[in-house]
């Protein structure tokens, strides 16, 4: 009898060996991964796709024994993390609260602001409500979790501990540490929206794709998270196979840019694919800032009253969003166009192309006015990294 007790509290029902429990455990995680990117992120949080009762059902059961999280709560403050993004309302933002306290502390940010009553009436609205998540999802959200150690103590006998104990840190670690954290911290950006958000890393397979925030944070609304043809959202491939069972209905992507190389002549068509694809727009802009910098770095680096160390900040307040610059990052820049004519003609010319869709007050004809002469003037400026951009921007259909 304490021979079959020790076997049992050694091996569990399952009797696995030490890989099969590693294998075991990296592949529950990465249910509940898909569980949190495609139900509660997509699906509910944006409404970017439509799920069929089944995997929607199977999902809010998997998140209540894996994490206990409550499907309005967790739509509620990720929807006012992106209306209130990097502003001091915002319920996890590095920028403001500091990489250290989101990156160590996300989960306890999460639990605080679940408290918060006018943001989950603000915001939470839409998410199910049904009698299994009055009685038991809401209710009794920590006796999921709790099922979920006895199961896993079942299946792999002591050791179950371990594995109920990564489980149960994985989403705080890799959505509210990593994404909430790093994902507004640090990494590469796509497109110059209107926050702090980067892309971690461009095969989107750990964190199920979230690792594109920068791309998310772009749009919002869209069910696919990559964009460029050398990143993978895993969590889209999951989608798309849904899909192909009938059991997903996606709403939206990301529009994707097309160009008629033949083009010569901004019209209607263009104006409204410029407007549609602003953030493509400017992202294309700012490597053509770049260019101009390379053509202007012999001259500038030829004046003995710019120091290098000038020249390097200079260069990524150039990249910032203009509307973001402080007075003395303005100025810095002012006496950077002392020196060079054509990055400061670059620079304006950046703030009236973005000024084209900001203007919501004008007519389609006025808009399409504006940008036929910002392409004569940039084509006239002599600048040929401009220039270049100008040419590009008319062949948008």
């Amino acid at each position: 009898m304490l021979d079959a007790v020790l076997h049992f509290l050694s091996n569990g029902l399952a009797s696995a060996s030490g890989w099969e429990i590693v294998a075991c455990t990296l592949i529950l995680t990465h249910i509940t991964i898909a569980a949190v990117t495609i139900y509660l992120h997509r699906c509910q949080a944006h409404r970017a796709l439509e799920l069929h009762a089944i995997p929607s059902h199977f999902f809010r059961f998997w998140l209540w024994l894996t994490t206990g999280m409550v499907t309005k709560e967790w739509a509620a403050i990720h929807r006012k993390h992106h209306a209130k993004c990097e502003t001091e309302e915002d319920p996890h933002s590095p920028v403001t609260r500091g990489i250290k306290k989101v990156l160590l502390e996300g989960a306890e940010l999460y639990r605080a602001e679940s408290k918060n009553q006018e943001t989950m009436e603000k915001y939470g609205h839409g998410t199910p409500d049904d009698w299994i998540e009055r009685n038991l999802y809401s209710k009794y959200s920590w006796q999921g979790v709790a099922l979920m150690l006895i199961i896993d103590v079942l299946l792999f006998g002591v050791i179950g501990l371990s594995v109920w104990a990564v489980q149960m840190l994985w989403i705080p670690i890799t959505a509210a540490g990593i994404i909430n954290g790093i994902g507004h911290y640090w990494g590469y950006r796509n497109y110059e929206c209107a926050d702090a958000a980067t892309n971690i890393f461009p095969l989107g397979i750990i964190i199920g794709g979230e690792e594109l925030h920068n791309n998310h944070h772009t749009f919002g609304t869209s069910a696919k998270l990559s964009s460029k043809w050398y990143e993978f959202d895993i969590g889209w491939m999951y989608i798309r196979i849904l899909e192909t069972f009938g059991l997903a209905k996606v709403k939206k992507v990301a529009p994707e840019p097309k160009f008629n190389p033949e083009k010569r002549v901004a019209d209607f068509d263009t104006l409204q694919s410029v407007i549609s694809n602003r953030y493509d727009v400017m992202a294309k802009y700012a490597k053509s800032l770049k260019r101009a910098w390379r053509d202007e770095m012999q001259h500038l680096t030829g004046k003995a009253e710019l120091e290098s160390k000038f020249l390097k900040s200079s260069k990524k307040l150039l990249q910032r969003e203009p509307a973001k610059l402080e007075a003395p990052q303005k100025q810095q820049l002012s006496e950077l166009f002392a020196h060079s004519k054509a990055l400061q003609t670059m620079h304006e010319m950046r703030v009236e192309l973005a000024a084209i869709w900001e203007r919501s007050n004008s007519s389609r004809e006025q808009l399409l006015h504006q940008l036929q002469d910002w392409c004569a003037r940039a084509e006239a400026s002599g600048i040929r990294a401009l220039q270049e951009f100008s040419l590009r921007l008319r062949s948008y259909v």
